[in-house]
C-alpha cells in the first residue's frame, strides 16, 4: 500500500510511500491514492490503483507530512484487514509517525467495527511480524512477554509461558553466516538457562500464518502433555 495525497489543484502529488517512512503493510502491490473532492475524473498512474474520493480527515499543509501520514494511516486501517492493520498501527507508533494523542482522531474517522483494534495496540512491537505473531500467541490463549531481556542471551521478541523464546526472524538482519552464528550462540546460552527458541521466519508469519500457528500451539500442548 501506497499513498498519494490530495493537495495540489489537480488533485495529485508525487507518491509518498509507506515503505518511505519505514511503516509497514502487508501489501504493497497496491496504489492508494487520495483525489480531489472537487475532481470529477482520476489521473492515470499506470498501475493497480484504488482510488478514494472522500474527504481528508485533516487540512493539509504545505511541506507537511504529519497530515498525509495521518491520513494515510485512517485509509490503512479501512482497506487491510484486521491484523494487517493493526501491525501497520503498531508500527505507525513505534517509528513516531503516529502520536498516541492521534488515536482519538483516527478511531473516530474510521468504521465503528475497527474500533476494536485500539486495546490490541502495543507500540513496543519493532517489525510488523512481530505484530502478527503477538496475535497468533493471544489466539492460542498463551501468556507472554515481549521485548524481553534475558541476562546473557539479550532482548528477545517474545517469552511465552516462562519457557519458549520465539524470535521473528527476517531476511534483512538474519541471512548471513555471522547473522546465523550470533543467533546460534544466543539460543545456546538461552538453553542452558533452560529455555527453548522457535524462529519462525517473517514470511511465514506474513504469507502462511497456519503454519506458524499450528507449530505455536504443538510446542505449547507438547510441553503441557508432557507435564512441563
Amino acid at each position: 500500500m501506497s499513498w498519494t495525497p490530495a493537495g495540489s489543484a489537480d488533485g495529485s502529488r508525487a507518491c509518498r510511500s509507506w515503505r518511505w517512512l519505514g511503516v509497514f503493510v502487508l501489501d504493497t502491490g497496491e496504489l492508494h491514492v487520495h483525489v480531489h473532492e472537487n475532481r470529477t475524473s482520476a489521473p492515470r498512474l499506470g498501475r493497480r490503483v484504488r482510488r478514494h474520493w472522500d474527504r481528508l480527515t485533516r487540512t493539509p499543509a504545505v511541506c507537511s507530512t504529519s497530515v498525509e501520514a495521518f491520513d494515510a494511516m485512517v485509509q490503512a486501517v479501512r482497506c487491510q484487514t484486521a491484523r494487517a492493520a493493526l501491525a501497520t498501527l503498531d508500527s505507525a507508533l513505534h517509528l513516531g509517525v503516529l502520536q498516541a494523542d492521534d488515536l482519538d482522531e483516527l478511531f473516530a474517522a474510521v468504521p465503528r467495527r475497527h474500533r476494536v483494534l485500539r486495546r490490541l495496540i502495543d507500540a513496543r512491537a519493532e517489525s510488523g511480524p512481530e505484530t502478527l505473531l503477538r496475535l497468533m500467541l493471544r489466539a492460542a490463549g498463551a501468556s507472554f512477554e515481549v521485548q524481553v531481556k534475558i541476562r546473557g542471551v539479550g532482548r528477545v521478541d517474545f517469552v511465552v509461558d516462562g519457557w519458549l523464546i520465539v524470535e521473528c526472524d527476517s531476511r534483512e538482519f538474519h541471512s548471513t553466516w555471522a547473522d546465523q552464528r550470533r543467533d546460534r550462540r544466543r539460543d545456546q546460552a538461552a538453553a542452558a538457562l533452560g529455555y527453548a527458541t522457535y524462529r519462525p521466519i517473517a514470511e511465514d508469519i506474513m504469507w502462511r500464518p497456519g503454519e506458524v500457528q499450528a507449530a505455536l500451539v504443538g510446542l505449547l500442548r507438547g510441553r503441557a502433555a508432557r507435564g512441563g
